[in-house]
């Protein structure tokens, strides 16, 4: 069964339909082409619908989607079948085949290509280069062969005129080594048909150089030339100018010599040209009415121009030693025109098709020495057909049909009997409308219809048409499936003395005779023979060498069109039968060339002509679906307990019986040796409704274990990391901690105790540490130096450092680098006079007050609330603050606690402007004065000192 299609596409495989009828059938069919899923299976046949557009579904990567897998592992698809025939020619060392068939426009040609395609692809993997050579040669084939055998038509725009078989030859290795191509049935008529036209023509008008025209005499336009005037008008989606230019290429790659495709374009030309002479009358005498064509023609065959001219208006006879030469009417001389034109095409295409089959054919291969030689036969023939009036054509198509439908219901009937009987399941007999009764109807020697026909082509003296059908009737009267307007009175739908209709397997199909004998004999006279063979082009002398024969010479009767197709098909018949087959139906959905329509009676019809409603009940005779015991397991093990996720079971085939059972399916499936076999598609179906439910849940399981082991190794990933991580670091702070120490280990001895040493890079983490281990270095350095002071020098560093951390970037002036007198009214730098007085009032001040030291003492200009200024002294000390007149011997005027001080502001500039907050928020407003060394400031000192002692 088909992987990756849920059940809205509609059943896959036309084997599992709930019902095997006809309704059913289209329905699943227009609903998979309604899906865009053109390919569906019976089994091992597949079923292509037409999808008329373009489809991305042929690229290199669907190709490796099919490489190798087995037919129910992929969606339905040509490759598929392409891949079964090559792995069975390669696995078994069996020859295979692929069937194609279909009716004009279903798309056979697409189809016989993308499976060469495929072929072509999945060998020669080393890229050997006469491999390669041989594989471009296949392909660039099948272009010159559909542009000589392809024809442009209302209903097709590439529909094929003739049935083609190519062998493609494999060495042991599965490496194309060549190919023979053999052709049925060239519809030649359509060379100078009125409602179609082969494709080279069109290619050749639209495509080719004008020089090159030019030398063939013919213009671009193709409503100028009468065969091809109508076929003309068509409007088609083909570029022929490129195809023109890629037939040409194709032709030199495959091995064509340049004179040889010159002859080519000639013979065309000469066709073309030919459907332009009109013929008249002169009173008894018949004449060319555009003699200019003659010459024209004369110069493309290479040939001489009353030979040209005399050719067409006359017939050479001979009786006995006398030879007469007959003037044709212009009745006759018009048919012998029309038969010169089919005839040197049908000759052109043989000799193509032989050109080709020279140069691919398999060339000193010696299976002793390169091993056996495998074969993959790939048939594009015509299907079934019915017009409203079948002509001899189509009569031909239809027999080839119910040869190959006889040929395929055998091998398919064969195929399951063998497998039966291989595998030891009992074989019951499988009613099937067996066609042989038709095929003999149409072959049997001495009363069969193209016996009958080539009795009437023998006959001597004027042989009609109705002459054959009377022949029909009297040897056919009681002939199940034939009847005539004679036999059958009372039937108005066959006309008299011109209808016969058989009963096909397909259906019943009514045949006009018009034409049926003058196509037997397929009469050209033998004057055109000796014309060409005479021509001095050696190319087209030797596609004509029954030319040679002089006038007299007897030779025996020609098979007639009739036996030389029964005797192709029967060839055709016995080298498909002994091959492995793989079958390609192609179906038509619509005339309108719509990717959207689908015409359900059309379709029908087609079905019915196909014979896959009779494929898919002989299919489901007996078992529906069958899996070898592996495959099978694979599949569905999951279902049961005993089989997941491995069995331990004897054996696979134990292993499936209990995964059955244990289903409730036992009673439905038939046990072989090596395959489980399903009755009815229900049970398969239900296996697969139970599989996607246990697939979920396996995936939900696989997703659950798989995301705990990404996060495992997530966290695993993580915590190395940080392993590495902290061992990083632990080196980097240890190779940081060894050269600090490194770098500062003599720093006791050091002059200046380390000052000097540059400081290491920390690494990042350590940026922190650094500033505390600097701020330690810098304790330890300033401790360092303090240890040494005396105390009065220790009081002054600390008075300093208190002055710096509280003014640092407030003011420039702070006289650290000076020393700090504290009481300078007593060491006469402010008033030298007034030392002794001062000295006095502060000896007087310390008995009352009882104050332990001078903290500071300095001349001021006091502001009072009424902004003026007065000349003060103020004395600090570790109790009280003093406000002096220095006017009147330092006499005190105001004693503030120091207790009472709550703040100290102080002003950037150079004024030295301090204010003394208070509790009672009678602040003191001073200037300090007086001259120190350097003109520093004084306000730094008094700061540091009154912020040192409150520290204290």
């Amino acid at each position: 069964m088909a992987e990756h299609e849920s059940l809205e596409f509609g059943k896959a495989d036309f084997v599992l339909l709930d019902n095997v009828s006809m309704e059913e059938f289209m329905s699943n069919l227009k609903l998979r082409f309604e899906k865009g899923r053109i390919y569906s299976y019976i089994g091992e046949v597949v079923v292509s619908v037409n999808p008329y557009r373009a489809m991305n579904i042929y690229g290199r990567d669907t190709i490796e989607q099919y490489k190798g897998r087995e037919l129910y592992e992929r969606p339905p698809h040509l490759f598929a079948i392409a891949d079964a025939a090559y792995k069975a020619m390669k696995r078994r060392n069996k020859d295979t085949c692929i069937v194609i068939s279909g009716e004009s426009g279903a798309g056979k040609t697409e189809a016989s290509k993308y499976i060469m395609q495929y072929i072509a692809a999945i060998t020669n993997p080393n890229q050997r280069a006469e491999v390669e050579r041989v594989k471009n040669m296949l392909l660039k084939s099948n272009c010159v062969l559909e542009a000589f055998g392809n024809a442009k038509t209302n209903r097709n725009d590439n529909s094929s005129r003739f049935g083609k078989y190519m062998d493609i030859n494999f060495d042991f290795k599965g490496d194309p080594i060549g190919g023979h191509i053999n052709n049925y049935l060239l519809e030649k008529v359509k060379a100078c048909h009125k409602v179609c036209v082969i494709l080279v023509f069109h290619q050749l008008l639209k495509g080719a150089p004008d020089s090159l025209l030019r030398s063939l005499h013919i213009q671009r336009d193709p409503t100028a030339y009468n065969y091809i005037k109508v076929g003309g008008q068509i409007k088609s989606g083909i570029n022929d100018g490129a195809d023109f230019k890629a037939v040409a290429d194709a032709m030199k790659v495959i091995g064509f010599t340049g004179d040889e495709i010159q002859t080519v374009y000639k013979i065309l030309a000469t066709i073309l040209h030919l459907g332009n002479l009109t013929f008249g009358v002169d009173g008894d005498v018949t004449l060319i009415e555009n003699t200019k064509l003659v010459s024209v023609i004369r110069e493309l065959l290479s040939t001489k121009e009353e030979n040209v001219e005399k050719a067409l208006l006359y017939r050479t006879v001979a009786t006995g030693r006398d030879v007469i030469e007959k003037q044709h009417t212009t009745q006759e001389a018009s048919y012998g025109r029309d038969a010169l034109a089919k005839a040197m095409y049908e000759r052109l295409f043989c000799w193509i098709v032989g050109r080709i089959n020279d140069i691919i054919e398999v060339k000193n291969y010696d299976a002793r020495v390169h091993g056996k030689n495998t074969v993959i036969g790939v048939l594009d023939i015509y299907g079934f057909e019915i017009f409203q009036n079948n002509s001899f054509e189509q009569f031909c198509i239809n027999y080839c049909n119910e040869k190959l439908q006889q040929l395929f219901i055998q091998l398919v009937l064969k195929q399951e009997q063998e497998e039966y009987q291989r595998e030891g399941i009992p074989w019951k007999h499988i009613d099937y409308f067996n066609n042989q009764i038709i095929v003999d109807l149409v072959e049997q020697q001495h009363k069969g219809i193209f016996s009958v026909l080539d009795e009437a082509c023998m006959n001597v003296g004027k042989v009609t048409d109705e002459v054959f059908l009377q022949g029909l009737n009297g040897k056919l009267a009681k002939h199940a499936h034939y009847t005539s307007r004679k036999l059958s009175p009372t039937d108005k739908s066959l006309e008299f003395d011109r209808d016969f209709r058989i009963r096909h397997y397909a259906g019943d199909v009514v045949y006009s005779v018009v034409g049926f004998i003058d196509k037997n004999k397929d009469t050209l006279f033998q004057d055109f023979k000796r014309l060409l063979y005479n021509s001095s082009n050696p190319v087209l002398k030797g596609m004509w060498p029954e030319g040679k024969l002089s006038i007299t010479e007897v030779t025996k009767r020609p098979l007639t069109a009739a036996t030389l197709f029964k005797n192709s098909m029967i060839s055709l018949v016995e080298n498909l039968a002994c091959k492995e087959p793989y079958y390609v139906r192609c179906i038509k959905p619509n005339d309108v060339k719509s990717p959207l329509l689908f015409e359900q009676e059309r379709c029908r019809h087609q079905v019915e002509y196909l014979g896959l409603l009779e494929n898919v009940r002989v299919r489901r005779a007996g078992f529906a679906y069958r899996q070898t015991y592996p495959r099978f397991l694979q599949r569905y093990k999951m279902i049961s307990e005993f089989t997941w996720p491995n069995h331990d079971l004897p054996s696979d085939k134990d292993a499936v019986k209990r995964l059955l059972q244990g289903c409730g399916f036992d009673h439905d499936v038939a046990y072989g040796k090596t395959k489980v076999f399903i009755r009815t598609p229900r049970t398969l179906f239900s296996l697969e409704e139970q599989r996607v439910e246990m697939v979920q849940r396996i995936v939900l399981f696989l997703q659950k274990v798989w995301r705990g082991t990404i996060a495992r190794m997530r966290y695993r990933r993580m915590r190395a990391a940080l392993v590495i991580l902290q061992a990083y670091r632990r080196y980097k702070v240890k190779s940081y901690i060894r050269e600090v120490n490194r770098r500062f280990k003599n720093v006791r001895s050091m002059k200046d105790y380390g000052r000097h040493v540059k400081w290491p890079t920390p690494p990042k983490v350590l940026r922190k540490f650094e500033d505390a281990l600097r701020s330690i270095y810098n304790r330890w350095w300033a401790w360092t130096l303090i240890k040494g002071l005396s105390p009065e020098e220790a009081l002054q560093v600390r008075a300093k450092v208190a002055s710096l951390e509280a003014l640092k970037g407030q003011r420039a002036d702070l006289g650290l680098q000076r020393a700090w007198e504290g009481n300078y009214l007593v060491s006469g730098w402010d008033s030298p006079d007034t030392a002794s007085s001062f000295t006095l009032v502060s000896s007087e001040l310390q008995r009352k007050d009882k104050f332990m030291r001078v903290l500071f003492s300095c001349n001021v200009r006091k502001i009072n609330r009424f902004h003026k200024a007065e000349d003060r002294a103020v004395l600090i000390t570790d109790r009280h603050l003093y406000k002096m007149d220095p006017l009147k011997q330092y006499k005190p005027m105001k004693s503030i606690p120091l207790y009472n001080v709550t703040g100290l502001s102080v002003s950037p500039g150079k004024d030295q402007l301090v204010v003394f907050h208070t509790k009672d928020s009678r602040d003191l407003v001073v200037c300090l004065q007086g001259m120190v060394p350097a003109n520093e400031s004084r306000i730094g000192e008094l700061v540091g000192t009154l912020l040192s002692h409150f520290k204290r």
